[in-house]
Parts: C-alpha cells; sequence; structure tokens
C-alpha cells in the first residue's frame, strides 16, 4: 500500500493506493459511514465489474450501501442527470457531514464532485476510481464540472475530496481502449517536466496498456505524486503551475466539442491527438524542433492512441475547431492561454497566441487527410 498526501492545509487528504483495495474496502472507508451506511453513485458499467466487491468489502465492517445507479458515458456529465443525483441524494437524506462515494471514471467523479460542492451548500466526497484516467488525474485536485451546450467543464466548481482509494485491479475490467485513453494523461506528466519518464513511457507504454501490473503500478504512483505535488502548489490555477496539467486539452476539447462529446473520440484520446498538436504547433512556431514533435506523434501512435485529426476522426473546418476554442473556460480578457513546449519535458504557459495561427496550423493538419 502506497500514501500519497496532497497538503493542503485544512483541506488536505491522502492518496491511498493499493492493489485489491476494493475487496477490504472496510479498511479505508468504513470511517466515512453514518449509521453503518454509505451512498455510493456508480455508473451501470462500473456497477456491473466492481460494485460488488465495494460492497463485500464494506459488510466485513457492518457497512451497507445505498447505491445510486446512472448510465455510463459522457452525456451523464450534464444538467439532467445532476437535477437527478441531487434529487436522490436529498431523497436518501444526505446530510452536509455525510460522505457521498464516487466509484467510477471521470465522468461519475466530476458529477459526483460538483453534486457534493452544491448540495446543502457543500458535502463531502470520497473518489474511488476505477479508470485509468480517473486514477492518474481526475480524482486527485478538486476539479468537479458537468458539460453543457456551450462546451465542456463550463459549469463546475474546485471542492477536494476527503480522500481518495485507488485500487489497480480495476483496470483488468477495461476494455484495452479504455485503458489506452488513460494513458495519455500518463504520456502527459512526462511531457510537462519530466523527459525521463516520457522515455520510461516510450520503453513500457505499450506493456502497461496490455496489462503489465507493475508498470501500471508505477505509471499510477509517479503520475498521482506528481499531480499531488502540483496541486498543492497551485490548488485553484492561480500561479500558472496548475495550467501545465492542461496540456493537450485546449486542442483536446475542440477534438472532442467537433465529435459530438461522443464515443467517436473518448477523452483521453482527445487529450492524446491535443498534445500531438500541441507539439506540431509548437515546432511550427519555432519552440521546439520537429525532431520532438514527431517523436511524441510516434509514441502515441505505436500505443494506438490518435495523434492527429484524421485518427481523431475530426472532421470539422479550421475556423470550426477554432470556434469550439473560443469557449474553452481558460479565455481570460479575450485571449486563450495555450500550452505549448520548448521541448520534450518544457512545457509552458504561452498567453500571446494568434488564433489565426492556430487557425493556419489547423488548415494546414487538414490538408494532410
Amino acid at each position: 500500500m502506497t500514501t500519497v498526501p496532497v497538503t493542503l492545509g485544512a483541506r488536505s487528504y491522502d492518496i491511498v493506493i493499493a492493489e485489491g483495495a476494493l475487496d477490504e474496502a472496510a479498511a479505508h472507508l468504513a470511517r466515512f459511514a453514518r449509521g453503518g451506511r454509505l451512498v455510493v453513485v456508480t455508473d451501470d458499467d462500473v456497477a456491473a465489474a466492481q460494485l460488488g466487491r465495494l460492497e463485500s468489502g464494506l459488510a466485513a465492517d457492518g457497512v451497507s450501501i445505498e447505491p445510486i445507479v446512472l448510465p455510463s458515458g459522457e452525456g451523464t456529465k450534464s444538467w439532467t442527470f445532476l437535477e437527478a443525483l441531487l434529487d436522490r441524494l436529498l431523497a436518501l437524506e444526505v446530510e452536509r457531514s455525510d460522505h457521498i462515494v464516487a466509484l467510477g471514471g471521470g465522468v461519475i467523479g466530476d458529477l459526483v464532485g460538483f453534486a457534493a460542492s452544491i448540495l446543502k451548500r457543500g458535502c463531502h466526497f470520497v473518489q474511488v476510481p476505477t479508470t485509468l484516467l480517473a486514477q492518474v488525474d481526475s480524482s486527485v485536485g478538486g476539479k468537479t464540472a458537468i458539460n453543457s451546450a456551450a462546451g465542456k467543464n463550463l459549469v463546475g466548481a474546485f471542492h477536494q475530496p476527503a480522500f481518495v482509494l485507488i485500487d489497480p485491479s480495476t483496470l483488468e475490467t477495461l476494455p484495452a481502449r479504455e485503458v489506452a485513453a488513460g494513458y495519455a494523461e500518463v504520456v502527459k506528466y512526462g511531457l510537462i517536466d519530466d523527459p525521463a519518464f516520457f522515455e520510461w513511457c516510450e520503453t513500457n507504454g505499450p506493456a502497461l496498456i496490455a496489462g503489465d501490473r507493475t508498470a501500471r503500478a508505477y505509471a499510477i504512483e509517479k503520475s498521482v505524486r506528481a499531480k499531488a505535488a502540483i496541486v498543492a502548489d497551485d490548488e485553484r490555477e492561480t500561479s500558472g503551475r496548475r495550467a501545465l496539467l492542461n496540456l493537450g486539452h485546449t486542442f483536446g476539447h475542440a477534438l472532442e466539442a467537433d465529435t459530438g462529446f461522443s464515443d467517436t473520440l473518448l477523452h483521453g484520446e482527445g487529450v492524446a491527438a491535443g498534445m500531438a498538436l500541441a507539439f506540431r504547433f509548437s515546432a511550427r512556431q519555432g519552440l521546439c524542433t520537429a525532431e520532438d514533435a514527431a517523436r511524441v506523434s510516434a509514441h502515441l501512435q505505436a500505443v494506438g492512441l490518435p495523434h492527429d485529426l484524421a485518427t481523431a476522426h475530426v472532421r470539422g473546418s479550421a475556423s470550426e475547431l477554432v470556434a469550439h476554442m473560443l469557449h474553452d473556460k481558460k479565455m481570460a480578457g479575450g485571449k486563450l492561454p495555450f500550452l505549448l513546449a520548448r521541448g520534450i519535458g518544457q512545457t509552458f504557459l504561452a498567453k500571446d497566441v494568434d488564433l489565426a495561427d492556430v487557425s493556419a496550423f489547423l488548415e494546414e493538419e487538414r490538408a494532410e487527410y
């Protein structure tokens, strides 16, 4: 068992990483139960694969669960399901001092976290992430949100969990595509500021996706420690350091919008293509070498992830993609900051990018297929 602290003063919490943790859930989660009950929110896919394990693990200490099972998929991060979830939590008489358990991937974690942030002006929640993407990224740091018609994650709040419990064994029930999509967020940490870790990814990424437990455990701990340090330093993206975690997301969210936030392009796949685009745009701007950009794309391609507009199944024009970017939540003063790179492990926040240059770059990218 590994424990990684997130140091945020009164909002500090621990991330526990332990193989088989769901089967011994009482040891980790019983303390959050009130009256021997925990409300657990999950989706139908995760319920079929993991809810029984969690229930049995808690029953060992006499804790029962009240499950709320929602549909799987990005569409659940919506006003409709937020309202339905809040009504159900109120019907269950959840109190401000209670802890709601989010059992699932990024969609469930984001939705439950946001619901917890506004229910009775704020109650507690616990993250039990079951996908690689959620384990290495979205379950840590307190970003919660739903999507709206205008774009992704535009309605939300910073609301830190009380605890994060990561059981890498849950990844064994995931389709390979879901694991690969989550792996994009692992690669991101190397590209931000750790070139040695990117080299590790180049060597071990295929084995990680294929199911190598040692590689998965190392990548999860490495990623969680990196994110915990950044969040502790810049919880609400005020200094700019936490913004580095958005590498690939500005391009990626536009690609997701173009494909209708659907299974055509999973979030992690959008991030992968977005990172490749960010590096190629950086090379076009003379910030990094073409060789570095090609190396990033080659690795993503090697593990089966999208690395350009064609493999991301994007059909929109350059102007349409830029229009999607204008709805990005990071817009400030009419300017959209971009995460660009001077090389692998040298990501930085650029606040002076001309969107005309971005449009011209995307036109060139589209012309290649």
